[in-house]
């Protein structure tokens, strides 16, 4: 996500993420979009105050570039991976793929979504995917995978816990071990001194209540 400069300023972030805390921050509008995109609007001179992604690899190639000060990044959140299905699905075991009944497996895009990215190498640790892969029903954000198993259109899905915890539709059948992936981080970066204020509300007591209750984990604030 980001937020531009001015009076209006917008919030860069990514889609579905940390949104319903961030927009209760009195700043200008929120952009909500894909990482690779914001980030190449920002490298592109694009005007913003915060910058949060999903994919530290984002932030880190900002940094790399000189387009951010890394005196000024922070880790502001953190994710867990689940499986969910619906609310009467039984749960299979990560040890025997025959446990996982018949029907698709909803992620986001592997090679493209981070939180795609983090469940095939879950899968992959696990020694899941050559068996599951044929199921795998790749989406365009991991909201939409969410919804898919919200509608009965995907038996399974890959999930972060915060999505989980948004649909009452759904529930967490299992959550993925931390060793299986990469851990989750989103890194903030503010881009302004209004940004700097905004970042420094998110980092208060009472947002992270906020976003405790939305399934999101305390992480150290330096990378």
């Amino acid at each position: 996500m980001s937020t531009s400069s001015g009076a209006a300023a917008p919030i860069k972030v990514p889609a579905y993420e940390p949104a319903d805390v961030i927009a209760e921050v009195p700043t200008g509008k929120i952009n909500h979009a894909e990482e690779r995109r914001m980030a190449r609007q920002i490298e592109q001179g694009a005007p913003a105050d915060i910058f949060i992604s999903a994919n530290p690899d984002w932030m880190d190639h900002l940094e790399g570039r000189g387009t951010i000060k890394a005196a000024r990044r922070i880790n502001l959140l953190g994710n867990s991976l689940v499986l969910i299905g619906g609310a009467a699905e039984p749960a299979p075991r990560f040890e025997e793929a025959q446990s996982f009944a018949k029907g698709r497996i909803a992620m986001g895009m592997t090679r493209a979504v981070p939180a795609g990215i983090y469940g095939r190498a879950a899968l992959e640790s696990l020694g899941l995917w050559p068996a599951l892969r044929g199921r795998i029903v790749e989406t365009d954000n991991v909201r939409a995978a969410l919804a898919l198993v919200s509608r009965g259109e995907a038996r399974y899905g890959v999930v972060y816990a915060s999505d989980a915890v948004a649909d009452p539709k759904v529930r967490v059948l299992l959550g993925f071990p931390d060793d299986s992936h990469d851990p989750i981080i989103y890194p903030a970066v503010s881009l302004s001194e209004q940004g700097a204020d905004v970042l420094a509300f998110l980092q208060s007591e009472a947002a992270w209540r906020v976003f405790e209750a939305q399934g999101f984990l305390k992480v150290g604030a330096r990378p």
